[in-house]
């Protein structure tokens, strides 16, 4: 079989979700074309010739990426078999139908893609095997050095990218992850995951980006990779991402994680305000972050939180209080600035629907956008909600400085220029991805 993989958006990474089913299609003997359009073009001569085209979709810009490409291959190819897999698959399961694919698969995917482009899936559309991963065949990718950079003391090195686990075992209200994987989570093999880094090294990557949904998931098995994954790179550096609610209960192994090459720690902090993080089940409050940050600092470990700062429970008063907790804890190099802007996204079967008190706050699905609008009861709060998107929108065109654009935040969201002890807070040198985008 000519299968076509292909990959719209995957947060700047060389994507893992084209490099593991390639490796397994190809072991049956299926010739593979893997097209990443997040830095190439579509790829017209593989599609006319397929006999399956398959989406895969993470996340939901990928997906609204997606959505016109699957019709423009649909008329180039009326006769190939159109597959989407990946979380937001069977998220949107009937919207994708509706353009033409035959075939929907979420979870644990790779097993049961090569079963879908043979002719013999018959399995649900979300499947959570426990499967024996191959190793990830890259070959066929767009070099590393076109994807996202750490940048380190204004020197950027090639990243790689890789997973060790994914589902979560948290059933955090908001996540995507909840109603596919429902409280489960699986472990990617440790001699995969080594071998597979192994090659982007070779490839030239200087850091590796671990892309679980929580790194602590499984903490001996993060453990027992990261010692290795030092012993045999001393000098590579990596990232991963973990929640508040694990730094605490795992503080023990934070110093192994600094002691092992990690820059950074990623953490889904979303919100300050106590009573939007009860709403969102997220496990934490605000002084568990507020421990978790110092704890981390400790560790000689730096913390990037991530933000949903826009809810239809946020307060102005609560929104003015996150850019103050940045300033009087040192965050604002750490936080990009389009953490500040984003707005609770509430695609179709999230478990955000159930709450008590959403329904008058919805404005109707848009199946264009894949989500449910809403609304906040304050008309002030989506009015700041538009300004802040603005300002960061013409900050990333223009190229400003962080510290810029969180001084324009600060004064529509206060109407006053930030405090005298922001201007004479010491420039942080705070490593990071040159790709901001979480969703």
């Amino acid at each position: 079989m000519r299968v076509v993989l292909v990959s719209t958006y995957d947060l700047g990474h060389q994507p893992f979700g084209l490099a593991s089913p390639a490796a397994w299609l190809r072991a049956r003997g299926h010739e593979v074309t893997t097209a990443d359009l997040s830095v190439g073009v579509p790829p017209v001569k593989a599609f006319r010739q397929a006999d399956c085209v398959a989406f895969y979709l993470p996340m939901h810009t990928a997906t609204r990426l997606a959505a016109p490409l699957i019709t423009q291959v649909r008329g180039i190819n009326p006769g190939a078999k159109l597959i989407a897999y990946g979380l937001y698959a069977p998220l949107n399961a009937e919207y994708l139908r509706g353009l033409g694919v035959a075939e929907v698969i979420g979870g644990e995917y790779e097993a049961a893609l090569v079963e879908a482009v043979e002719g013999r899936n018959d399995g649900p559309p979300v499947r959570l095997d426990r499967l024996q991963f191959a190793v990830p065949d890259r070959t066929t990718l767009p070099d590393l050095g076109l994807y996202a950079r750490v940048v380190v003391d204004g020197s950027r090195r090639t990243a790689g990218y890789t997973e060790t686990s994914r589902g979560c075992k948290h059933l955090c209200r908001h996540c995507p992850i909840v109603p596919v994987y429902e409280g489960a989570f699986r472990v990617v093999q440790r001699d995969v995951v080594l071998q597979d880094i192994r090659r982007q090294i070779e490839a030239g990557a200087q850091h590796i980006t671990f892309g679980d949904p929580d790194f602590f998931n499984g903490p001996s098995h993060a453990v027992q990779l990261v010692e290795a994954f030092h012993r045999e790179w001393t000098g590579c550096t990596y990232d991963v991402t973990i929640k508040i609610e694990h730094l605490l209960k795992n503080r023990d192994l934070l110093p192994v994680l600094s002691r092992t090459g990690c820059l950074f720690v990623t953490s889904a902090v979303e919100s300050t305000e106590d009573h939007v993080l009860e709403k969102l089940a997220k496990g934490h409050t605000r002084a568990d972050f507020l421990e978790a940050l110092q704890l981390t600092r400790s560790a000689g470990l730096h913390l990037s939180p991530t933000f949903v700062p826009f809810t239809p429970w946020t307060t102005l008063d609560g929104y003015r209080d996150l850019l103050q907790v940045m300033v009087e804890h040192g965050l604002v190099d750490a936080v990009a600035p389009v953490q500040l802007s984003l707005r609770l996204l509430i695609p179709h079967g999230s478990k955000v629907l159930e709450l008590p008190g959403i329904a008058p706050k919805l404005r109707g699905f848009d199946e264009a956008g894949l989500l449910h609008r809403w609304q906040h009861e304050d008309p002030r709060v989506d009015e700041l909600a538009a300004q802040v998107f603005r300002i960061v929108a013409e900050g990333q065109k223009a190229g400003l400085e962080r510290r810029v654009v969180f001084e324009r935040i600060w004064e529509v969201a206060h109407g006053a220029a930030p405090p005298e002890n922001y201007r004479l807070l010491p420039r942080a040198v705070v490593p990071y991805l040159d790709e901001p985008w979480y969703c």
